[in-house]
Order: C-alpha cells, then structure tokens, then sequence
C-alpha cells in the first residue's frame, strides 16, 4: 500500500485496493502513471507470485511426502540398492 500511496501518489483506500487486486491475481485497478509506480507495481506483483508459489511449495511439501511413502516410492540410490540386496 505504501508504495502505491507515495509512489503513485494514490490514495490510502486506492492504494488497499491496488495491492488486494494485485495480490489475488486480478491485476491493477487504476493507470499506473509514474516510472516509479509502474516499475513498483511489477516487482510487486513478481514478487507476490513468488511469494505464493512457494507457501503451495511448503504447505503441500508434507502431503507430497506423505503420497511418496504410501506407495514406498524412493529416490535414494542408497536406500534401493541397500533394499535390492536384503
């Protein structure tokens, strides 16, 4: 919000409504008319794709973890050969 308030020179309530927009997905509310504030904007919203990406990453690390021991899936050369020989 900050950043669209005092870059942009936006509103408190616009500049909320930008960084929602931005960070659910669905893009800039109002034409962006700084240098500042366009390149504020795109490494905002770079940045909370990224952000987002990796919160699936580690919330979903456990349940892909979990998939891979169900079905004794196991990636470690070690551990196979180690199992192959018993």
């Amino acid at each position: 919000m900050g950043g669209y308030h005092f870059l942009e020179g936006l509103s408190w309530l616009d500049a909320l409504l930008n960084a929602s927009m931005i960070l659910s997905g669905m893009g800039q509310v109002t034409t962006l008319q700084t240098t500042a504030g366009k390149l504020f904007a795109s490494f905002y919203a770079l940045f909370s794709g990224v952000a987002f990406l990796t919160t699936v990453g580690v919330l979903l690390a456990p349940v892909f973890h979990r998939f891979l021991h169900k079905f004794h899936l196991e990636f470690d050369s070690e551990a196979a050969d180690k199992k192959r020989t018993r």
